[in-house]
């Protein structure tokens, strides 16, 4: 394998003056986009004169730094230096809340920080969690703020040869070093630093390469920003979008199509908050985009309406929803045209999310579900639900300093490890994974475990039902059920107490032609959900039963 620069690097050679980045800038007075790019060769000559310039500051390899670049001209090129350098990336989400934030930094004890000028006053203000940086560089300074070393001041020199000293200390880093650090979101627990080695961005470029047919010709405009690292390795053009990837349920729609259409993107990704109003915002302007060829959509279920909404949109293409998490991805995959030929019913009746078969490269299991560490391997039956295990390439191996999460959430076996997923799911008899929600959102009654995404699907076939939450343990005396159910209507209007009622009936009458959902008793309305910062979608159904416990929920 080589590494992502060299991968880049290559495909430079190859077509030097292919568009290789593309930045819109939206004019002040009319709808129109004005377009920024750069070519292959100037990426990599970029990439070069960032490594020239932080090697100066003794930024070399393992040397944590945590960057803070927006979508743009420089973060590409920053991350693939760092990579060449083998210093290590510490990427956190800045959407995960202050306090969340401050803590990963001063987890992760970066040595340096690469960042927007706005870090400097953060930094000024929280002095704790940045006390291990040593060095800053900004991606630019302003007319009050003159910081001592820019991206942009890197720049304005070209790419000189490194000294002879400098060049015996620059060979490739080795496969199973460390090369990033990225945090998990804390959606459902403690955000970790999850380290990923070289070899796993390798083995993950190759793999999505392969599951995408992704080349060369292929133009991505990403609504996650991280993804582009992997297609422009691959050759592509990564056109960015006009987005806050912190705020993927608030983007603008509208000028997201328009990306797509005026720069003729084939491939999109991101959460499925964003394709929710990309797709509506289509249907409402009865368009089309022809030039798409695959949607992907992750970081939580994708709901059978949105893949019928985009099988009219994609003329040329179809929706994708890979399986994965941040310590192992891609794990498995399936397309909304396979979902809708087939298993949509099953997924309507309770029996889970289809997530397809596993990729090439990747082994699944389900054990038995436990909260305890697991020290053996017992696989289940087929259509048993349990606890999702994975093995392969692209799995990582530790959380970063945090070796009580690394035993609960690994296996060793003498066959090498797996990763725990903290998933319940099951294997069909053709080797197909289902999805069946989260460990930690099970709920125990006095007959049986009930699970949220098949109890939940079953009642999100309600007309007037955008969608439910399955919460519990119930403890409020009013509930005669342990298990409860929320409610988020479509159009989440003030309902009055009759019309609560008639909807609570007819799902009592819904849910009690089902095993797994007859005895839920309890339902609730709330006009929107709270979700996880990252994705801005995944339902806190924890903070859901918390409210119904303390009678902050209407019933």
């Amino acid at each position: 394998m080589s590494g992502l620069f060299e991968q880049l690097q290559q495909k430079a050679k190859q077509n030097p003056r292919k568009k290789a980045l593309i930045k819109p800038t939206k004019a002040f007075f009319t709808n129109k986009y004005h377009y920024e790019s750069i070519d292959f060769e100037e990426l990599v000559r970029r990439c070069l004169c960032f490594e020239n310039g932080l090697r100066k500051l003794s930024i070399e390899r393992g040397t944590r730094t945590l960057v803070f670049v927006k979508p743009g001209m420089e973060l590409a090129p920053l991350t693939f230096a760092l990579f060449k350098i083998g210093a290590v990336p510490v990427f956190i989400d800045p959407g995960m809340g202050k306090k969340n934030l401050l803590d990963c930094i001063k987890k992760a004890k970066p040595e340096a920080m690469v960042a927007e000028p706005i870090l400097a006053v953060i930094q000024k203000i929280y002095p704790e969690s940045f006390k291990t940086v040593k060095q800053k560089i900004y991606t630019q300074g302003s007319w009050f703020f003159y910081p001592k070393y820019t991206l942009r001041g890197f720049l304005n020199t070209e790419a000189e040869s490194l000294s002879t000293s400098t060049k015996e200390s620059t060979s490739s880093p080795a496969q199973d070093e460390l090369a990033a650090l990225l945090f998990t979101s804390g959606g459902t627990g403690r955000p970790k630093g999850v380290c990923y080695t070289h070899k796993i961005f390798e083995t993950q470029t190759k793999m999505l390469q392969e599951m995408f047919k992704l080349g060369s010709e292929d133009v991505d405009c990403p609504g996650f920003p991280l993804f582009s690292l992997f297609t422009l390795s691959m050759g592509a053009t990564n056109a960015i979008p006009d987005l806050d990837a912190t705020k993927p349920a608030q983007c603008k729609a509208e000028r997201l199509i328009q990306n797509i259409t005026d720069q003729k993107a084939t491939f999109v990704a991101g959460s499925p908050a964003i394709w929710e109003r990309v797709a509506d915002e289509c249907i409402r302007q009865e368009k089309k985009l022809p030039s798409v060829k695959s949607v992907v959509m992750f970081g939580a279920p994708v709901s059978l309406d949105l893949h019928r909404k985009f099988r009219e949109i994609l003329p040329n293409g179809t929706t994708y929803t890979p399986y994965g998490a941040t310590e192992a991805l891609p794990v498995a995959l399936t397309s909304g045209k396979a979902i809708l030929d087939g298993p949509d019913q099953k997924m309507k009746n309770g029996h889970g999310t289809y997530l397809g078969k596993p990729v090439p490269g990747v082994e699944i299991k389900i054990i038995k579900i436990t909260d305890q560490i697991e020290e053996q391997i017992k696989e289940l039956p087929i259509h048993t639900l349990g606890e999702i295990i994975v093995k392969g390439d692209c799995v990582t191996r530790f959380y970063d300093g945090m070796p009580e999460q690394t035993q609960l959430a690994k296996i060793l076996t003498t066959e090498g490890f797996w990763h725990r997923m903290g998933d319940i799911g099951h294997l069909d008899e053709n080797g197909e994974l289902w999805f069946c929600g989260r460990k930690s959102h099970r709920v125990q009654t006095a007959t049986q475990t009930l699970f949220s995404i098949p109890c939940e699907s079953i009642f999100n076939q309600h007309p007037e039902i955008k969608r439910t939450a399955l919460i519990g343990p119930l403890t409020n005396q009013r509930d005669k059920s342990a298990a409860g159910l929320v409610i988020e209507t479509i159009n989440q209007k003030n309902l009055t107490t009759k019309e609560k009622q008639k909807i609570i009936d007819e799902l009592k009458e819904l849910g009690s032609k089902h095993h797994k959902t007859k005895e839920i008793q309890a339902f609730y309305f709330c006009k929107a959900f709270p979700v996880d910062v990252r994705h801005n979608i995944k339902i806190d159904r924890n903070l859901l039963t918390s409210w119904a416990n303390n009678a902050q929920l209407q019933q």
